[in-house]
């Protein structure tokens, strides 16, 4: 008669048997199971990368042919302001082409009730804001504004750019109008001790980067700003005419915010040119 420790034994055998059958068999399911997954996922994979390699290949195409610029341009980028950021101050007239010129030079021609002030533009230092210029210029932007904010303490600049600021008498918005579009900052002083000598024409911007619009400033005495602004040019003549401005003062309107304040002697853009590029 077989004895109770051996019929015990004998379950317990069978018991582990049976266990490692199963574990066996849910082996071999599983490794089933991610064979198939593992070449449903591979076939996907090839495919995806097959349409991916295909619309990238054409991407590119498409990318190259419109971003590629001609020999002596180049790429800028002007980036709109959304419609529901744009107040009455912002005067819409289209958006420059993306591709500039970056040879020769210009002449801007700004003429004012009180006389011409000009100024020498390289396109090679400056092809965007330039391109930029050019198209506002010929959109007649600049006409019949007010150079709408003077500094005659620390950094010595007329500011004008505005085309919001008209009319007689002034108003709390001028300072704030400009295109309906933005660039990024060229040419910065980063080496130039002072970063804005007398003679120079700047652009402002709202002091985050790729905020640059319209407005520009004729720094009348060396200056010592911090090299953020787009040294767009040179004066070439009429600086007397903006020292007359800045020896008449200003009415401090700016002094607790920006600084300086409304000219006290009114300086108006009749028109503002940019001549074609030479040589």
């Amino acid at each position: 008669m077989t004895s109770t420790r051996e019929r015990q034994r004998a379950a317990a055998r069978a018991r582990l048997e049976k266990e490692m059958a199963e574990r066996a068999a849910r082996a071999r399911k599983r490794r089933q199971t991610q064979a198939i997954v593992g070449a449903a996922a591979a076939l996907l994979l090839v495919v995806a990368g097959t349409v991916w390699l295909a619309t990238s290949l054409g991407d590119d195409d498409k990318t190259d042919n419109a971003a590629a610029p001609e020999a002596g341009f180049v790429q800028c980028a002007f980036t709109e302001v959304p419609a529901d950021q744009r107040t009455k101050q912002i005067k819409d007239v289209g958006v420059p082409g993306a591709q500039q010129s970056n040879t020769g030079v210009q002449t801007m021609t700004i003429d004012t009730n009180l006389g011409p002030i000009t100024a020498k533009v390289d396109r090679a230092a400056v092809p965007c804001t330039a391109g930029s210029f050019t198209h506002l210029a010929e959109k007649n932007f600049f006409d019949n504004s007010k150079c709408h904010r003077l500094v005659t303490e620390g950094i010595k600049v007329l500011q004008c750019g505005d085309p919001s600021a008209t009319g007689k008498g002034w108003r709390e918005t001028d300072g704030t109008g400009g295109p309906s579009y933005r660039l990024v900052e060229e040419n910065l002083p980063t080496d130039k001790r002072p970063p804005y000598p007398e003679g120079v024409i700047a652009m402002a911007n709202s002091g985050q980067p790729g905020s640059t619009g319209s407005q520009f400033f004729i720094v009348y005495g060396d200056s010592p700003l911090d090299p953020n602004y787009t040294v767009l040019g040179t004066i070439t003549g009429g600086m007397d005419i903006v020292k007359q401005v800045a020896a008449a003062g200003d009415d401090k309107a700016f002094a607790q915010q920006a600084g300086g304040g409304h000219p006290k002697k009114e300086i108006t853009i009749n028109k503002l040119t940019m001549s074609a590029p030479q040589g």
